[in-house]
């Protein structure tokens, strides 16, 4: 098996490569074979994927997970070894052998796009509950846990503390925790800003015309919202959750791998509802 090096990034570099190839190829059979190439989900993202499909090149997009390796002994970790293993699973996949890898389906750039959204506010969670579990180290290390840094009187609150030994907060202590809040609420902002922002797209997607979004689909059920679903109140009829429960469960094994206890809740609330002739079935 040949191996060629290409500098990342260069892919007018990749393209004459796979160029010089097929050129190689024709002249020493006369006839000309396609190319396919194959490469793993990774952070590069999906931007090669669309060139080599833009030059007419087939391409493939791998779950490295999938691919499956010897469990007998530890093996190693090389790019000669992984790309080997890329090629092997790559001919198996097209010779048809069921279940030999996953390949991933590449998303558009505008649906690329749309979960920067959700991906953001995951990492300015992190970054807030960092600066959070930091200011409450350092007052700890003081003698004080009850300073709760998001609660709104957090800089009032910071001027009232004493330390456990009966000291005032010292100065340097004090400035640097003051920089931590100026910090947190910066984050706690753009928390604000990007939860705005998916807000308007899902009252976008739920109001354009056609089938409604899997993130629309969630919020129609009820006790969707952090809250544990043995609430009384989220009542349902039975014709409703004939509708939105077909939709939703796939979704929900997905999302919390769950799909047991949601079987579990359809099989047993709505046949106790219809049983005793109620109109209303609810989540317990």
């Amino acid at each position: 098996m040949s191996k060629h090096a290409v500098r990342s990034g260069d892919i007018a570099a990749l393209l004459a490569r796979l160029s010089q190839l097929k050129e190689k190829a024709r002249a020493r059979t006369g006839q000309v074979f396609p190319i396919i190439v194959i490469q793993e989900a990774g952070l590069d993202g999906f931007w090669i994927h669309r060139v080599l499909q833009t030059e007419g090149i087939e391409s493939y997009v791998v779950d490295p997970a999938s691919i499956a390796t010897s469990r007998r002994r530890r093996r190693a970790k090389t790019d000669r070894i992984d790309g080997e293993a890329l090629v092997r699973a790559l001919l198996a996949y097209k010779r048809g052998e069921p279940r030999v890898c996953a390949m991933v389906k590449a998303p558009t750039p505008h649906e690329e796009d749309r979960r920067r959204i959700s991906r953001e506010r995951e990492t300015l969670t992190a970054e807030r509950v960092q600066h959070v579990n930091r200011i409450k180290g350092l007052l700890f290390a003081q003698g004080i846990g009850d300073y709760e840094p998001l609660h709104r009187n957090r800089r009032e609150r910071l001027e009232e503390l004493i330390t456990g030994d009966g000291r005032p907060l010292p100065e340097c202590l004090k400035a640097q925790i003051r920089r931590e809040l100026d910090r947190l609420e910066l984050v706690i902002e753009q928390v604000k800003a990007v939860e705005a922002e998916r807000d308007a797209l899902l009252a976008q997607a739920q109001a354009s015309p056609g089938a409604p979004a899997p993130a629309a689909l969630l919020l129609a059920l009820r006790g969707m919202c952090g809250r544990p679903l043995r609430c009384k109140k989220n009542l349902w009829t039975a014709a409703a959750l004939d509708r939105v429960l077909p939709c939703v469960r796939p979704l929900l094994r997905r999302l919390t791998g769950r799909g047991p206890v949601w079987e579990f809740v359809d099989q047993v609330h709505i046949t106790e509802a219809r049983s005793k002739r109620s109109p209303f079935a609810w989540f317990s």
